[in-house]
């Protein structure tokens, strides 16, 4: 069964990459600057995964919260941070930022082993500073253009650009080949931690926005410009919806929805 589950899985990664690429012939949108030539479907796929979220995975995200004391909630955002640490060495290096890679790669080494898996975060203590490197960003040092906004079901936004980051990001995670009687309450917990790391960006952004679809849209877009030029994105006229230097959860707004 877990193998069933991990190859449907599978499927569903290989289906978004493709989609991806399917997506690059549309890459001019019908009004102003913002390039969302899709925003029907999007907005139809942004209403289903906000009753979705609304229904189970908030909720459950918010009970997380109440009943898990903070110390224990640290550890394990630890704990899936490191395990997706991998894809941050890969990309560091693809982006020819060699002194970044090595320190990413000490990174990982020292909170796996001296911080037991990933649970404590020594690291930064040792001037191994966290850094977000992702497929997407390497696209862009490589003079790939951003294309189309998407917004994808259970996942939530993205680019063409952006898209297949999130096949690379997958298989580059020891959880990809995860099997057994663990895969499910693992993977929940994921879910679950990721979605509490959000929780009070999600509440304001429900409390400020007129149109919770085009602040989510613009949120995105300013966080994946933030993150393509290291924190010195050029001036583009407008103030960023959050202020990118205060930590790391803004960067995962919006991703389970």
């Amino acid at each position: 069964m877990a193998h069933s589950t991990r190859g449907n899985y599978k499927l569903f990664i290989m289906l978004l990459s493709l989609l991806a690429l399917g997506g690059c012939a549309t890459t001019q949108g019908p009004g102003g600057d913002t390039n969302d030539p899709l925003e029907p479907g999007n907005r139809f796929f942004y209403g289903v995964n906000e009753t979705l979220d609304g229904a189970f995975v908030k909720p459950l995200a918010e009970f997380y919260v109440y009943a898990t004391p903070e110390p224990v909630r640290e550890s394990v955002n630890n704990l899936f941070g490191n395990l997706g640490y991998i894809n941050v060495i890969l990309n560091s290096f693809l982006q020819g930022k060699a002194d970044d890679g090595w320190s990413d790669t000490a990174r990982f080494l020292v909170n796996s082993t001296l911080g037991i898996g990933g649970l404590f975060d020594v690291a930064t203590d040792m001037g191994l500073p966290s850094r977000q490197e992702d497929f997407g960003q390497t696209l862009a040092v490589w003079g790939s253009g951003e294309g189309a906004y998407m917004y994808l079901p259970i996942w939530g936004p993205t680019t063409v650009r952006d898209a297949p980051g999130i096949a690379v990001s997958t298989v580059t995670n020891p959880l990809f080949y995860l099997t057994g009687a663990a895969l499910y309450p693992v993977t929940a917990l994921g879910i679950i931690n990721t979605r509490a790391n959000v929780l009070e960006a999600t509440r304001l952004r429900d409390e400020a926005a007129l149109d919770a679809y085009v602040f989510t849209r613009e949120a995105y877009l300013q966080r994946r410009n933030y993150l393509i030029f290291d924190g010195n994105p050029p001036a583009d006229g407008y103030d960023d919806i959050f202020n990118f230097d205060s930590g790391e959860g803004n960067g995962d707004m919006l991703r389970v929805q």
